[in-house]
């Protein structure tokens, strides 16, 4: 009979997660869980197959919280705006949660990227095409020519790159958004 846990499974990708939001993905490894739940890293796998299993749930973790950002957006007066708002400041209060969701090597681009990066892009979507009078091909499209132009100065910050202030990215944000709806509408058939 294997040894009893000394915590659970809860406990453990809880203190991943710490370690990924304080060091990052490089610092999170079977020695630092360890540490973190003082302890050896022995214990740790009685719960867990090995690592790959403890980084996937983590990962999940931090889509969890990354989600909790996005439902805030989504409560805003304008949802499209408060999403890329809370993207932003998502990318500002969680460097490091950021930079391992969205900062690293993809297995490939796909046509369905957008869909999957984001649970909620159904809602985001409805939200454009019934506040602005888009079809559906031309919301995705402003959608996504938005969502590249919000990753990149999510990556600035996330990265230290620049400090911009939630002001400055709101004014980047409106701006971009007002000249894509105008392209988006301009082309619309």
């Amino acid at each position: 009979m294997p040894p009893k846990a000394k915590f659970t499974r809860e406990e453990v990708i809880e203190a991943a997660l710490s370690i990924l939001r304080a060091k990052g993905r490089s610092a999170l490894t079977a020695r630092a869980l360890g540490e973190r739940l003082n302890s050896s890293a022995r214990p740790i796998f009685t719960l867990f197959s090995g690592m790959d299993e403890i980084l996937k749930e983590t990962e999940q973790a931090a889509r969890r919280v990354y989600g909790e950002y996005v439902s805030a957006g989504l409560k805003e007066k304008l949802p499209f705006k408060g999403v890329g708002r809370s993207y932003l400041r998502f990318a500002r209060e969680e460097p490091k949660l950021y930079q391992y969701l969205f900062m690293r090597e993809a297995q490939g681009l796909r046509a369905d990227l957008l869909r999957e990066i984001d649970d909620n892009f159904a809602v985001i979507l409805q939200s454009v095409t019934d506040g602005y009078g888009l079809d559906t091909k031309s919301a995705e499209r402003l959608y996504f020519h938005l969502w590249i132009y919000t990753q990149g100065i999510a990556s600035l910050i996330a990265s230290r790159t620049c400090a911009f202030t939630e002001e400055e990215t709101d004014e980047m944000l409106t701006e971009a958004f007002i000249g894509f709806l105008m392209k988006a509408k301009g082309g619309q058939k």
